[in-house]
């Protein structure tokens, strides 16, 4: 999926198992699909998962997980990843690497949700007790910024997707977003990536929250794209209502959804269908939901 990504495979896996953790070495490694765009994951036996940046920008990911996760898990109310090992660069793998365990359930979809408004008020209790957690040497978010920060990358999505997308409503859409007031109070613990691939469901409820590589300080407003990239409707509206965010957090989430949706959709065209199936949904949803 990217011109500079690592060569990873089940081989180079357990080469690392066994040279750093040898009394994982002997369980089975099965890789875990479809492909996250920042890391490659296997599952290791039955209860544990491999985590390996794919790319160098991911690296950082690693020191921000095993550091975080276990100060946040026990103030959040679905589950959380727990690191339980942490590889060196070796056998011709560059960077550093992770050990998790394993969390039983599916990726979310609007289908696998035994009740869609229920699900969003556990996923916005999710987003607002995050939020409430002391943010004390917390990173700064990658998408914790201001919205216009992203101005020139949506803009240029918009143009390589001319003749594909509907460009003079959705850059009355992206433009829309841009007026929101910015965010004016302090920033907050926000996951970043609240996409159906990060939210794990089990009996037809809402489990856990996994892939922290996102996570940091900043404006909430990202945490809500969840709005349009999973829920619409009835449970948008739940969503909403539950996570109490006003009027000007609401447009600027709005418009992240809008912005990651249009530029991962001409980069991932070819290489991953996943995303540009979804990408195409969040953009429908921004211009025709309510």
């Amino acid at each position: 999926m990217h011109a500079d990504e690592a060569d990873v495979d089940a081989s180079l896996v357990r080469r690392l198992l066994g040279a750093q953790f040898p009394r994982w070495a002997v369980l089975p490694v099965e890789p875990v699909l479809p492909w996250g765009t920042d890391n490659a994951v296997y599952r290791l036996g039955e209860d544990l998962s491999v985590r390996l940046p794919r790319i160098a920008g991911a690296v950082g990911q690693v020191e921000v997980e095993h550091r975080w996760l276990p100060r946040l898990a026990p103030h959040l109310p679905l589950r959380l990843p727990t690191p339980v090992g942490r590889g060196a660069p070796a056998e011709d793998y560059p960077w550093e690497w992770s050990v998790h365990d394993w969390i039983k359930g599916e990726s979310a979809a609007i289908d696998r949700l035994a009740d869609p408004c229920r699900a969003a008020a556990d996923l916005a209790g999710f987003v607002t007790a995050l939020q409430r957690i002391d943010t004390t040497g917390g990173p700064a978010a990658g998408r914790g910024v201001p919205l216009a920060t992203r101005d020139t990358v949506t803009r240029e999505a918009i143009a390589a997707l001319a003749g594909m997308i509907d460009t003079a409503a959705v850059t009355e859409a992206w433009e829309a977003a841009l007026r929101a007031p910015v965010h004016d109070a302090p920033a907050v613990w926000i996951h970043g990536d609240l996409t159906p691939g990060n939210l794990l469901v089990e009996d037809g409820r809402l489990s856990a929250v996994i892939d922290f590589g996102a996570l940091g300080v900043g404006d909430p407003a990202c945490d809500l794209i969840v709005a349009w990239n999973l829920f619409s409707g009835e449970a948008r509206d739940v969503f909403r209502s539950a996570s109490a965010a006003d009027e000007a957090t609401w447009r600027r989430g709005r418009g992240w959804a809008l912005s990651i949706a249009l530029v991962a959709l001409p980069y991932y065209l070819e290489t991953n269908p996943v995303i540009v199936e979804s990408s195409w949904r969040v953009i429908d949803e921004v211009l025709h939901g309510r």
